[in-house]
């Protein structure tokens, strides 16, 4: 135990000792105040262990961090509370207002932490971590400690080092990064790697040893001789080399499927020069000119951010070369401005996932970079004006087993059954938030706890589309409104059939069409729903469909004239056809009906085709080798209706798409451009590429007249040098 109190009072002098900024008298007298207390404590020596945590994470905030008293104050006092010297009441009344409001965000990051650790390795629970920390400085506090944990992690019980190690690992390490805490996050990286896979550390680390003298005299031999040509030339700059982290090599090694020997960039060359603003881009290309006379590039590996500068900002210019001894060296050439941009975490790994073009979130690393890299600025006013207002358009909710998941904001609880399972959401009736029953309508809030409660009678309703955000949410109850609907309109269809039959009466498809169409349903499944929701009397039906049979027979009778030889026309489809004539003849020889050709296959003249009526009345067409046929003509075989082509295609053309696939060789793609477009009534429409290992796979759409057509052109781009096959796509 004095042995404890002796540690802890060298590592209280040392905080004192080693601050910038000297604390003032009131301070100290604080300091004591609060150390006071351990007389009163049940468990003096754990509370020690508490104490001796608590100064240590101060230390590093203070030396890595220095962004003001307050964090120091705020983590002694959640020290004390946690180990027992003080209340949490009694913190907050010799706190001053910002410490205190950092304690606060402390004691809920706890509270999380300790719920919900099942979900800490998600990128999620990072997000929630700074949802509801609000204060970034609550969240330095707790990469500060994670990093005292992990410098001490053998002082903890065997069961929670691994643990320790993982959460540096998985959130602590990355949020770090994201902070701009370089040295921080490099450090819990390399600390928490050894930790967790030590013998895979322990060989990086002598691998990098053992070749450390050879390596820095390398960068020497290369640098030196490139600094004397660029000085010669007029250049203001500073040429370094750097060997990349234990941790960054791992990474390349398992990326790259590789060993240590096979990872040729173990360090990176960075020029960084003093050029006014408007000579950045030629003096950076001017660089590159020098290094490419000096060494041989690698044209592949040449990334061009002067002329096009990534989305997020970054600007540079990247080249690999072959330095001395046969060896590969990246280069980096950027000017001070763009270094400084770079730095200040505008390049894209400062981002974090899925934000894109968010201005307020560049200008809150910016801000919070410019504060960490100048300490002499008055950084306890200015870190007050930060919260982070990136999450105020996301909502961070746990299933009832923790697990973390991530909505819009405005999201209710119906949007979250559907994203459990659908199933549970078509069934939901409400459901539990923290224990209290809430209606579907119930909006999410961060931290929420949910637990979905369910009928089996439920039913989906189109009221459902105006309570949920989700565009899952929305795609799936109109999935359910259709199916239900086309499930009513198999009812509906069965109700009629069976009681026509009971009544005798012989159903005319045509005819009863007609009827629907008369009636005011815009086709027949509408007519059909309505019929199984009983929003029409059967019996009505019954009497309205026989008088209009009758009237309808009538008049063809009435119409109905003997006929002579000459006037005499045939009902059965005429083969031959003009321009001004439909090519596409549907059901009983109608034409002029509207139609759409469906693009899950891209039917085109000379096709085996049938036409299938959609819920809006259009007949869409479809070939009969489409991949959703079989299912259209199982599930829906009353609103599919035949359909041909009839004639020939004249003045008609419809899109069809090539897939090439050959060597990657210089000309080939122009040669099959050049093919297609001497080819009489084929239009070339677009061409995408890809190439992969010298081979490459195209996708060509043209415009032609039908089938015919389009295998002959198949057969002729066969004959190019270097195809190695075409086919329909």
């Amino acid at each position: 135990m004095e042995d404890k109190k002796k540690l802890l009072a060298s590592s209280y002098r040392q905080l004192l000792a080693t601050a910038e900024d000297k604390y003032t008298t009131e301070e100290i007298k604080l300091f004591r105040t609060v150390f006071s207390n351990y007389e009163q404590v049940a468990d003096p020596e754990a509370a020690f262990d508490g104490m001796l945590r608590t100064l240590g994470a101060a230390l590093i905030l203070q030396q890595e961090v220095n962004l003001g008293k307050a964090l120091i104050f705020a983590k002694l006092f959640f020290g004390a509370v946690h180990c027992g010297f003080l209340s949490y009441d009694q913190a907050q009344k010799m706190a001053d207002p910002t410490t205190s409001k950092l304690l606060e965000g402390l004691m809920k990051t706890e509270d999380l932490s300790n719920t919900h650790s099942s979900a800490m390795e998600s990128e999620n629970f990072r997000q929630l971590l700074l949802a509801l920390a609000h204060d970034v400085r609550v969240i330095v506090i707790l990469i500060c400690d994670r990093l005292y944990m992990l410098q001490n992690i053998m002082n903890y019980p065997e069961a929670e080092r691994d643990q320790i190690a993982r959460e540096a690992s998985f959130l602590y390490a990355p949020l770090a990064h994201r902070m701009g805490l370089y040295h921080v996050k490099s450090q819990l990286e390399d600390l928490s790697m050894k930790f967790l896979h030590y013998d895979i550390y322990k060989e990086i680390a002598k691998g990098l040893n053992e070749t450390k003298r050879s390596r820095d005299a390398y960068i020497t031999a290369f640098i030196e001789p490139l600094k004397k040509k660029l000085a010669d030339a007029g250049f203001k700059c500073s040429v370094k080399g750097r060997t990349k982290s234990i941790f960054s090599i791992w990474n390349k090694i398992k990326k790259q499927n590789t060993t240590l020997a096979g990872i040729y960039d173990l360090f990176a060359i960075r020029i960084i020069l003093d050029a006014p603003l408007d000579q950045e881009k030629s003096q950076c290309w001017q660089v590159y000119s020098i290094i490419t006379d000096m060494y041989t590039p690698d044209v592949k590996r040449l990334r061009d951010w002067l002329s096009i500068p990534k989305s997020n900002g970054y600007e540079s210019l990247h080249t690999t070369v072959m330095g001395p001894q046969g060896k590969w060296v990246e280069v980096q050439i950027r000017t001070q401005r763009m270094d400084e941009i770079a730095e200040k975490g505008l390049a894209a790994h400062f981002k974090y996932k899925g934000v894109k073009g968010e201005a307020d979130f560049d200008q809150f690393l910016s801000s919070v970079r410019e504060i960490l890299e100048h300490p002499d600025q008055d950084v306890t006013t200015a870190m007050d004006d930060f919260k982070l207002s990136l999450y105020d358009k996301e909502v961070y909710v746990f299933t009832p087993s923790g697990e973390l998941r991530k909505f819009p904001k405005g999201a209710t609880l119906l949007d979250f059954a559907f994203q459990i399972h659908s199933r549970l959401g078509a069934q939901c009736v409400g459901g539990k938030i923290n224990g209290k029953n809430m209606p579907i309508r119930y909006v999410l809030k961060n931290g929420d706890q949910i637990e979905i409660n369910t009928s089996a009678n439920q039913k989906v309703t189109k009221e459902w589309l105006s309570i949920v955000q989700t565009s899952k949410a929305k795609a799936k109850i109109k999935q359910l409104l259709r199916e239900q609907t086309n499930a009513d309109a198999e009812i509906g269809k069965e109700i009629l059939q069976r009681r026509f039959r009971n009544w005798k009466i012989e159903v005319d498809e045509s005819m009863l069409a007609k009827f629907v169409l008369k009636k005011g349903y815009p086709n027949i499944a509408d007519f059909y729903t309505a019929l199984a929701q009983e929003k029409i009397d059967i019996m009505k039906v019954r009497d309205d469909y026989q008088e209009y049979y009758r009237k309808e027979k009538r008049l063809v009778e009435d119409n109905t004239q003997p006929q002579s030889a000459a006037d005499f026309e045939t009902t059965e489809t005429v083969e031959t056809q003009t321009a001004s004539d439909d090519v596409l003849v549907i059901d009983k020889n109608l034409k002029g009906i509207q139609y759409e050709l469906a693009r899950c296959c891209n039917p085109i003249f000379g096709d085996p085709v049938f036409g299938f009526v959609s819920s809006k009345g259009l007949i869409k067409v479809h070939k009969t080798s489409c991949p959703n046929a079989p299912q259209l003509i199982s599930r829906f075989g009353y609103r599919v209706v035949k359909a041909r082509w009839s004639g020939k295609s004249v003045g008609n053309q419809f899109m069809a798409t090539i897939r090439v696939v050959g060597r990657d060789d210089i000309g080939i793609m122009t040669n099959i451009s050049s093919l297609i477009q001497r080819e009489a009534n084929v239009a070339l429409r677009s061409v995408s590429v890809d190439s992969v290992d010298g081979l490459f796979q195209g996708n060509i759409t043209v415009r032609l007249d039908d089938t015919t057509s389009l295998e002959a052109l198949i057969r002729k781009i066969r004959t190019v040098k270097g195809v190695t096959s075409v086919s329909r796509y």
